[in-house]
């Protein structure tokens, strides 16, 4: 498998931001497998932070492409050290990683980056490319996050958050197509909150819990008709989704929300969420029905 160096942005791919961490690593590895679903190249992206109009001194610049150029070969060699048979591209630009990315973003099927990149030490937190690249992108974006994979955790729970944005039959839809590309279960799950006193009640909760785990299911039910091997259920949860998540972090391999529950992806991506899930491996894909390919 050599690495190509294609047109800029002319035809779909995935895209992988590049930046020398292992978390960009990882993101290349996971984002081979929706590239050879969709039979398109897996696009790896360095930027070269450009001072704009600045002069810019030739052993600097000389520095900066041999570390794109070190960073983009590791990349491209964990990808192929998996052996699967996928096309990857290979590309340096000038310009701010973020507006880079979001260019790149216009004629992605997606957009993937590690949660955590080369100049955030804090593995706590998501590092801010990642959440403004979410805030921006014209496609699908998924922040991979945690160590390397094992074969266990692989097939962890796909978990969909749904609400009743517009996005929503989207974002099951895409959730689907994960739990099938991924051979995983799926789990699709809505939060209520209780207006009143009795929600201390235990007898009101699960009255709760049973409503919207009975909806749930009327809009999964298409779904496994469909697909008869999907083990897809319905999760009903009373109060925090974090909770949830944080709670069954080590089952879940990756989360799908849509652009439009910005309170869910501000709980994901914010500082209360990394801290929550930060000894997990929960990767968050955000989906968005206008921004579909």
């Amino acid at each position: 498998m050599e690495p190509e160096m294609p047109e800029p942005f002319a035809a779909p791919s995935i895209v992988v931001g590049v930046d020398g961490s292992r978390g960009a690593v990882r993101a290349a590895v996971w984002a081979i497998d929706e590239a050879v679903s969709r039979d398109i190249p897996l696009r790896l992206v360095y930027a070269i932070d450009s001072p704009g109009d600045a002069a810019v001194d030739p052993q600097d610049e000389a520095r900066q492409l041999a570390s794109a150029e070190l960073a983009l070969r590791y990349a491209a060699g964990a990808v192929e050290a998996t052996e699967r048979a996928v096309k990857v591209e290979v590309e340096i630009l000038h310009g701010r990683p973020i507006a880079t990315l979001v260019d790149a973003s216009r004629s992605a099927a997606m957009v993937c980056v590690g949660a955590v990149g080369i100049k955030h030490f804090d593995h706590n937190r998501i590092g801010s490319t990642a959440t403004t690249l979410v805030a921006s992108a014209h496609c699908p974006v998924t922040i991979v996050r945690g160590a390397d994979r094992s074969a266990a955790h692989e097939a962890g729970w796909i978990v969909v958050e749904l609400d009743d944005s517009p996005d929503s039959a989207a974002v099951l839809q895409f959730g689907v197509e994960e739990a099938r590309l991924r051979s995983a279960p799926l789990r699709v799950l809505s939060s209520w909150q209780s207006r009143y006193t009795d929600v201390h009640d235990s007898h009101a909760v699960s009255d709760g819990n049973r409503m919207v785990r009975a909806q749930l299911d009327r809009r999964l039910s298409n779904w496994k008709h469909r697909y008869p091997d999907l083990d897809a259920r319905p999760v009903a949860v009373h109060g925090s989704v974090l909770h949830y998540l944080a709670k069954h972090g080590e089952e879940i391999q990756l989360v799908v929300v849509g652009a439009r529950n910005a309170d869910g992806i501000e709980e994901l991506l914010g500082p209360t969420g990394s801290a929550a899930l930060h000894n997990t491996e929960c990767s968050v894909l955000v989906v968005d029905r206008q921004r579909l390919l």
